[in-house]
């Protein structure tokens, strides 16, 4: 019988970028004593994130290279343990759902994501009259259901608000650079099987900064990676 991992082998990632506020607003709230290590991964903020976290006692690992997904990827090296819980602190993402994600790991799940489309959740759109941004969330994740999955329908592929067994994440593979690594993973996820876990979760107004997700570059970026994909490139 396989061991279930306890909490003292869990990671989690902070992913920052020119977050003071956020982190400020939201460093009391994050669950750190269920992990056996907290550390961000920063991808080089000029606005204090970096001196706030260090004087608080967390580890900051500054990315030689910026993108998001190479965050990912230095996550996951840096990490001692199987379980990791990614985070973002702009304030879209809700530290309550940190501690249901990683307990998912532990019912041997490989990946859990907080999903803004099940009952119970909602995106930052959902109340505008021409929600872009929740349409193309919708249809890049039907789209890739329609392709490769071949389990439960997965309903929210792009959110970065998820957990990974590290052992998946090597499976897996990712190999994106920036906003389109959550969507990658997801596929990939698809492509091998692997065993998926969704919780609602709502995703809240950002908290400071400028977001650098832009629609229409991020949209064309998650074209390419389908395309990649389909045709079993891996760049």
């Amino acid at each position: 019988m396989k061991n279930i991992p306890t909490e003292k082998e869990a990671a989690l990632v902070l992913l920052t970028f020119n977050e003071i506020d956020g982190i400020r607003r939201l460093l009391d709230r994050l669950p750190m004593s269920t992990f056996s290590e907290v550390f961000a991964v920063d991808g080089g903020s000029t606005d204090g994130t970096v001196e706030y976290l260090r004087k608080h006692g967390i580890r900051v690992i500054v990315q030689q290279r910026r993108g998001r997904g190479d965050a990912f990827r230095i996550a996951a090296q840096a990490a001692r343990g199987d379980h990791l819980v990614f985070f973002s602190t702009d304030g879209n993402e809700d530290p309550n759902d940190i501690v249901p994600l990683l307990k998912k790991l532990r019912e041997e799940y490989d990946m859990a994501v907080a999903s803004r489309f099940i009952p119970g959740g909602s995106d930052e759109d959902a109340d505008k009259l021409f929600p872009i941004r929740r349409w193309g969330n919708l249809f890049f994740t039907w789209i890739a259901n329609c392709l490769w999955n071949r389990g439960p329908y997965l309903t929210d592929t792009l959110n970065g608000f998820r957990a990974l067994s590290k052992s998946a994440f090597e499976r897996i593979n990712p190999t994106a650079s920036h906003f389109t690594i959550e969507f990658q993973i997801s596929i990939r996820t698809m492509k091998l099987g692997l065993k998926v876990a969704e919780l609602p979760t709502h995703e809240h107004p950002r908290i400071g900064g400028r977001s650098t997700d832009h629609t229409l570059t991020t949209g064309l970026a998650l074209c390419w990676t389908l395309w990649n994909e389909w045709r079993g490139r891996h760049d």
